[in-house]
This record gives structure tokens, sequence and C-alpha cells, in this order.
């Protein structure tokens, strides 16, 4: 495939017009929530196996299904999103993200209920108002230049979500009990879903002043992208991210019992992965707009890896807990901008919806594999080091499988 020679177009303002505004501050709220409700029911495993009879394969199964259908759902919001406006596929993302969790509530002890409601109407959910949406929603309101900026402040919020809602649900469970708790996520859920139309379209402006640009059909831009060998490698090393957070939100407080230590020390490693990855992400917008984007891919994966074997090399203590949360915490999603704006150098806007929800699917299936084998892992050998040792590697492979990438635009000739 051709290429054209890579050029930045400069736009000396960050917001192009008001409506960029809004979207920027409607998608940061419904990632806030969205993502920050998600990153917390590994907080409730104790409380689902001791009233529902959820023990850890059952439970990492259904977190795993979670994944999956996020990860299945995500490129067909996203071709909802580019073609129909993503406040409306958002929306409807989160009516079915009320009845998951309303089904949680309500929902009598039954592992399959539970892995229907929290496995495959939540990860649904999570399709349409969890990153690909809202993010490709941003990325098309800001130019190049500022696209991955835009990007890491939505991330960022995110990432406000993972350190505030599982300090909540952490107090909440404690003081209310976990029924109560995810009463009141319904209660957050209700507001993102207001939020979440405020996410306006934005039509498609060529650029280019190119026919086949201007006229390029879903499949055509499908077609095009898989034959594409730097998008195939994206794909690839994006699994390793999904299986790596998946792991870790899902397992980290049965490892955290495991090794002795406080049971706040596992909502407290959340917390701070939830602090720190602000910076971490909007940190890496600033850096993906300035230097190259898959450098910054594989020196971020490589780092993974040596953050996990220090974490198992070192003796066990808080001190070893908390740091871990704050190392892994910079590096958390802040694959996301550099990711999303691969796809979008590469491509352009016009189904980046499409097919940075492509790019996602790959994530959740990573994300299945890890809080799958977790607990399989667990249940075997009665530890968790199979599924460290297969992250590390897993490492490794990421760091250098973005080498290769070319990210110069594709050059379309009509």
């Amino acid at each position: 495939m051709k290429q054209a020679k890579y050029k930045i177009h400069m736009s000396e303002k960050f917001f192009e017009n008001k409506k960029a505004i809004v979207v920027l501050i409607a998608a940061s709220l419904v990632v806030l929530v969205s993502m920050g409700i998600r990153q917390t029911w590994g907080l409730f495993y104790q409380f689902f196996e001791n009233d529902l009879g959820i023990n850890r394969t059952q439970f990492g199964l259904a977190i795993g299904v979670q994944m999956l259908f996020w990860g299945i759902t995500a490129p067909l919001f996203g071709m909802i999103a580019d073609k129909y406006g993503s406040n409306r596929a958002a929306f409807v993302g989160f009516i079915i993200y009320l009845i998951g969790s309303y089904i949680v509530l309500t929902q009598p002890a039954s592992n399959s209920i539970f892995l229907i409601s929290m496995g495959v109407v939540i990860g649904t959910a999570l399709g349409a108002t969890a990153v690909s949406v809202p993010v490709a929603a941003v990325g098309k309101y800001f130019s190049d230049k500022n696209r991955t900026i835009a990007v890491g402040i939505v991330t960022g919020s995110a990432s406000i979500g993972f350190f505030l809602m599982p300090l909540f649900a952490k107090f909440s469970n404690d003081a209310h009990g976990w029924q109560n708790t995810v009463q009141y996520f319904i209660y957050f859920l209700i507001f993102a879903a207001i939020c979440s139309l405020f996410l306006f379209k934005r039509e498609y402006v060529d650029t280019t002043n190119n026919s086949f640009t201007r006229n390029q059909t879903t499949f055509e831009a499908l077609n095009e992208a898989f034959k594409h060998r730097g998008y195939m490698l994206l794909v690839a090393g994006f699994f390793v991210c999904g299986f790596q957070i998946t792991l870790i939100a899902t397992h980290i407080p049965g490892y955290i019992q495991q090794k002795g230590l406080p049971d706040w020390t596992a909502a407290a490693i959340l917390a701070l992965i939830g602090f720190f990855n602000i910076f971490g992400t909007i940190g890496m917008g600033f850096l993906a707009s300035k230097y190259s984007k898959k450098i910054l891919l594989s020196i971020l994966y490589f780092s993974r890896g040596v953050i996990l074997v220090l974490f198992l090399l070192l003796p066990s203590s808080i001190f070893t807990a908390l740091a871990f949360g704050v190392l892994f915490g910079i590096l958390w999603l802040a694959t996301i901008p550099p990711t999303n704006g691969i796809v979008a150098q590469i491509f352009g806007t016009k189904y980046l919806g499409t097919l940075f929800g492509i790019v996602f699917f790959s994530h959740q299936v990573g994300s299945f594999m890890g809080a799958y084998l977790g607990g399989y892992f667990f249940d075997t050998y009665g530890n968790y080091d199979y599924a460290w040792y297969l992250s590390i590697l897993l490492s490794i492979f990421a760091g250098f499988v973005h080498l290769p990438i070319d990210e110069k635009p594709v050059l379309r000739t009509a």
C-alpha cells in the first residue's frame, strides 16, 4: 500500500468551536462514570462469593465475558456512532448498563444469571459507553496536532473515576452493604446517560480534496485497514494492554489477600492506579503530539514488564503494593492516546469510531483472557504466579511488535 509523506496540519486554536468544548466535557464525564464503576467490580468479589455463591473461576469468567462482549460490541457501536452520532450510541449503551446493574442488584444466587448480567449485559453496555465511542467523538473535533492531547484529557477523566470509585465503593460496601452501593451506581449511570446526549455528531470534513477519501464506504475502510501491516500490529499490541489491566483490576484483591496484606490495600492500589493514571494519560497525550507514537508505546510496554518483575521479586509489603499502584497507574491507560492517535494519523477520522473499535476489540479479547486465566490459574495451582509470568512475557512481545509500524498516512488514489 502506498503511503503519503507524513504532514501535520497545525491548528492555532485548541478548541476549534464551542461544540468541541461541550463534547470534550461530556465525553470526560461519560467515561468517568462508566469506566469508574467498571473498575470497582473486583472489590465486590467477597460479597458475591458469600451472597451469590460465586467462586473465583466463575467470577473471573463473568468479568472475562464482560470484557469480550465489550470488545465485540465496541466496533458495532462505533459504526452506529460514525453514521448516526456518538450521542445516540452512548445513550443506548447507558440504558443497557442500567438494565445490567439492576439485574446484578436483584438477581437470586445463580451463576448463570450472574454470567449474563455481569458478563453479557454490562459488557455490551461498555462497548458504547467506555473508551471507544466517547474517544472517537472527541477525536473528530480536534486537529492532528491536538487530538492526542484531547484524548489524553478524556482518558485522564476515566482515571479520576478509577481513583474515586474504588474509594467510594470500599466505603459504601463497608457502611451500607454492596446492594446499596450498586443502587448508588445506578444513580451515577442515569447522570452519565444525560451527559452522553451532548456527544454531538460532527459531519466528516474532507481536507484532502480526494474523491476516494470523501466517498469511501465502511467496507472499503475496513478492507484498507486490514491490509495495512501497521494496523494489524497495533491490533496485536493492544491485546496485551487488555490482558494486563484486567488481570490486575480483577485479581489484585485476591492476590493481596493471598499475601496476607490488609484488605484496604487492594482498594488503595486501585485508587492509586486511578489517581496517577490521570498524569500518565494526559502526559502521554502531550508526548504523543510531539514524538513518535509507536516508540512511546514500545517504551510503555517494556516499562510495564519491568514493574511486574520488580513487584514479584521484592518482598510483599504495604509499601511495595502501593508503589506498584503508583508506577503501574502512570502506565495504565496511557496506551490509549498514542494508539488512537496512530489510527487517526494513518486513516483519518471519518471511520475512527469503527477502526479504533476494532483495535479495542483486540484489547477486550486480551481482557477476557486476563480475567479468566487469573481465576483459572489460582483455582488450579493455588496462586497467581503463572498469570504474572505470562503478563511479563506479553510485555516483551508488545514492546517489540509496535516498532515496525509505519505511522505515515495512507495515500488514497481515486
